[in-house]
């Protein structure tokens, strides 16, 4: 009789009678059970948006590890309101003219250091990093991961409002409580200045990208950005009253976006006896979103065009 025991496996086998070493095989009578493989499901990559939004955070912690890009961007239009409020509070307070109403020095260059804020955190701020990132060889390291240039943009530009936000509410708190700067009471005041950051954010962040075209290397951005920037907070009316510029000087300043800014600025936070000092004699926040918004298309469209990983002279492309 044949011999017959348990496979491990699950079946049975019979071996033959007798020691057979090596001549019989043992032959299996119960079936074997079959491992079976589960498909897996591919791995999902995450979409541009949940990628963007990392990228925000990202940018908004090394923006806050670099003491330099503090200073020179979140901090110094709070520092320059509070020079400005020290050095000429003693010449008294402002007015639009006989009887109207007379606001400290303060109040009055509040609303350009929040302009000038704008154009720091987007402008300023972007072109400097972006040039730097291509000079250093970050942006080609990026494009050679699956980072789009979308989500890219979107880490950028939200870093730029986040930034923007707190450097607001910053010189706002300040003005209220170390300044004692009366803020507006009226709702229609902040819906204004609502809409005018944004808008003045979203342009300013996308001509700051259009801007880091024009540095050759991230060395020489500084040199190449800071002063434009600065010539335009002093054509603007940001660090000279607009009304005392000659024609020609406001003629300049309002082909580009700090004047608008500016202005809008003034419109929310001044009294409206101060519209006789702007170019018009008017707020015109009309001309001001038409302005804000032409130059959003105008940074998004060259932006558009100009941005690369790499620069063209780096990769040997004429």
């Amino acid at each position: 009789m044949s011999e017959t025991r348990i496979d491990p496996t699950g079946g049975a086998t019979a071996r033959p009678p007798g020691n057979l070493s090596g001549e019989a095989a043992a032959v299996t009578v119960g079936p074997r059970r079959a491992a079976v493989q589960r498909p897996t499901a591919p791995a999902t990559r995450p979409g541009m948006l949940r990628v963007g939004a990392g990228r925000i955070a990202h940018e908004t912690k090394g923006y806050f590890r670099s003491p330099d890009a503090v200073f020179f961007t979140f901090l110094f239009p709070l520092i320059m309101l509070g020079i400005f409020t020290a050095a000429f509070s003693a010449s008294g307070e402002i007015s639009a003219g006989p009887g109207s109403e007379s606001i400290s020095v303060g109040a009055y260059y509040l609303p350009g250091m929040l302009a000038a804020g704008m154009l720091l955190s987007g402008v300023q701020n972007l072109a400097v990093d972006i040039a730097t990132e291509k000079g250093d060889g970050t942006l080609k390291r990026l494009g050679g991961t699956p980072l789009s240039p979308v989500s890219y943009f979107l880490g950028k530009i939200g870093h730029v409002f986040v930034t923007g936000v707190l450097q607001a509410a910053l010189l706002l708190l300040a003005a209220a409580t170390v300044f004692q700067i009366a803020l507006p009471t009226e709702p229609e005041a902040w819906l204004t200045f609502a809409w005018v950051f944004v808008l003045g954010v979203a342009t300013s962040a996308l001509l700051g990208i259009a801007l880091s075209a024009v540095p050759r290397s991230g060395k020489s951005a500084t040199a190449v950005v800071i002063p434009i920037v600065l010539v335009l907070q002093f054509i603007s009316g940001v660090y000279i009253q607009f009304s005392q510029l000659p024609d020609w000087m406001q003629n300049i300043a309002s082909i580009f976006p700090l004047k608008w800014m500016a202005q809008g600025m003034r419109a929310a936070f001044l009294p409206d006896d101060f519209k006789v000092m702007e170019q018009n004699e008017s707020w015109d926040l009309g001309s001001v979103a038409i302005a804000l918004l032409a130059w959003l298309v105008i940074g998004l469209v060259v932006s558009r065009l100009t941005f690369r990983w790499i620069r063209r002279d780096a990769c040997g492309r004429p």
